[in-house]
């Protein structure tokens, strides 16, 4: 069987073509950015997300027609927590709220201090980058969109609503809402009536591995693939990361390290622990779950020193890697979208210290990546304050193709980091394996195994007592910082008011 694998992300969309076995046909990326039309805003237009998937299964196409035509499903994966407010019209209402927008702190705090054990319910503490107070926030800023909703959903559950016709999310990415009662993977009357919305706005609810309608004849024809075609619910794309490197057995354990990054430990049960600022959510598997922390940023901190220099990531992160030694004074606190694990600050902001005239270019490189590595280092001790205590993680994303960003994260969690063969695109190999399912009803264990080994880097102890060091820095820094955060944000909207 052949099948089709879709990853909306935040800065771009990859698309992969498949065997049943895991054997990589092809694969296409589209790239995109969010806007940020205000401070503390993160929006994307839904038609960016369809026009790039068109194209990426264009280039599917042209690579392998025979085996794109052949493709018996199709599954997806996508950015989680996207608010996408559809009308009665079936258009959205605006610009999707991105899981990075951090405008509805307020609102989330005032959730958390009115609806506490909620939290319990749902797997974790309300935070700004959540669908409900971006909800509570439209109903005060922007009535008229907000009595116009008909449905909120996720961006993967747009773009095959674009496909089928058909509106349904999964749990995994209904997780994301504060909106699910995760040990019974329904919706939570109380949490959507405390966030102010009908239950009829809540799509209907499915594994990611069951079918959820078929393509429209025009756009199977369209797109060239069968009118038969099997399409798969999918799911966030931390679940779906799991699924594509076969984490899917309690005590797996993996880091995600695209855009953003996530810390992940799989289990077969429910356990909330939001006073850790860890996610406990629905896995995309049935009967499955899994604990997360979860960081607004990571590989787009690299992204950013490229776009602030002037040269391609790629060639910033091979000059970084000659004759690496580890940390030297210049930090980098990589907050340049705020922060949710551990500190959920949304104000928080991306800083570099210690800088002097023999800095250059590949010093702030270095720093931006030592500073991911860290936060990375303070989600595994979240989690361990949980009971989760992983020997080793697997590493997934695009993050995950630099050897230097490997040996760093290995020496600040301490741990050895396990790639795999196609880790870089974990998520989008996984939504086709959640085609598969669909497709066979096959059992998630006979498709969903581990991908081959290509490396395994042990943590190098002169680079641990290092980064040990650079994260006492790194933490007193922060919290040295935390109060002008909040002070310059409180200025940012007293100049807005004005």
């Amino acid at each position: 069987m052949i099948a089709i694998g879709v990853d909306c992300g935040t800065s771009g969309l990859k698309a992969v073509l498949v065997e049943a076995g895991g054997g990589l046909i092809a694969a296409a990326t589209r790239a995109y950015r969010p806007d940020r039309p205000r401070p503390l805003w993160s929006e994307q237009d839904p038609e960016a997300w369809v026009a790039a998937m068109i194209g990426a299964l264009g280039e599917l196409r042209s690579a392998a027609p025979e085996a794109f035509a052949g493709a018996e499903a199709i599954g997806f994966s996508g950015q989680m927590h996207g608010a996408v407010l559809i009308g009665r019209d079936g258009k959205p209402l605006r610009p999707a709220i991105l899981h990075n927008d951090g405008r509805a702190h307020r609102e989330a705090a005032e959730l958390w201090e009115r609806h506490r054990p909620l939290a319990d319910v749902v797997g974790v503490k309300p935070m700004a980058g959540f669908v409900a107070p971006k909800l509570i926030w439209l109903a005060r800023h922007e009535p008229s969109i907000f009595a116009a909703i008909a449905h909120v959903i996720q961006p993967k559950d747009y773009l095959r609503f674009r496909l089928t016709g058909e509106i349904a999310s999964d749990m995994s990415d209904a997780a994301g809402t504060w909106w699910l009662d995760e040990r019974a993977r329904a919706w939570s009357i109380d949490a959507l009536a405390a966030s102010g919305v009908d239950p009829a706005c809540a799509p209907r609810l499915v594994e990611g591995s069951d079918s959820v309608g078929s393509l429209t004849p025009a756009v199977a024809d369209a797109l060239g693939l069968q009118r038969r075609l099997v399409v798969a619910a999918g799911g966030g794309d931390a679940a779906v990361g799991a699924v594509g490197i076969g984490a899917t057995r309690p005590g797996d354990a993996f880091i995600s390290l695209g855009t953003a990054s996530q810390m992940i430990v799989v289990s077969d049960a429910y356990r909330a622990a939001p006073e850790k600022i860890v996610h406990s959510f629905a896995h995309a598997l049935p009967r499955r779950w899994y604990r997360m922390a979860a960081m607004l940023n990571g590989a787009g901190a690299l992204a950013f020193v490229g776009r602030l220099v002037g040269v391609d990531a790629g060639a910033l992160e091979r000059e970084a890697a000659e004759n690496y030694r580890g940390p030297n004074e210049t930090t980098f606190l990589p907050y340049l979208s705020g922060e949710r694990t551990p500190h959920d600050d949304p104000h928080a902001r991306g800083v570099v210290f210690g800088l002097t005239e023999a800095a250059a270019r590949v010093d702030l490189t270095r720093a931006a990546m030592e500073g991911v590595a860290l936060t990375l280092a303070e989600a595994r001790a979240c989690l361990a304050a949980t009971g989760d205590a992983p020997q080793g993680f697997d590493l997934i994303g695009g993050g995950a193709r630099s050897a230097l960003w490997t040996r760093m994260i290995a020496a600040a969690v301490d741990a050895p980091i396990t790639r795999r063969q196609g880790g870089e695109v974990g998520p989008a190999f996984g939504a086709a394996r959640l085609a598969v399912l669909a497709a066979t009803g096959a059992a998630p264990e006979t498709i969903c195994s581990a991908p081959p080994i290509a490396d395994v880097t042990e943590p190098e102890p002169g680079l641990v007592d290092a980064f040990a060091a650079a994260r006492e820095r790194f933490m007193r820094l922060y919290r040295v910082l935390r109060p002008e955060f909040a002070a310059a944000a409180k200025d940012q909207r007293a100049a807005d008011s004005s």
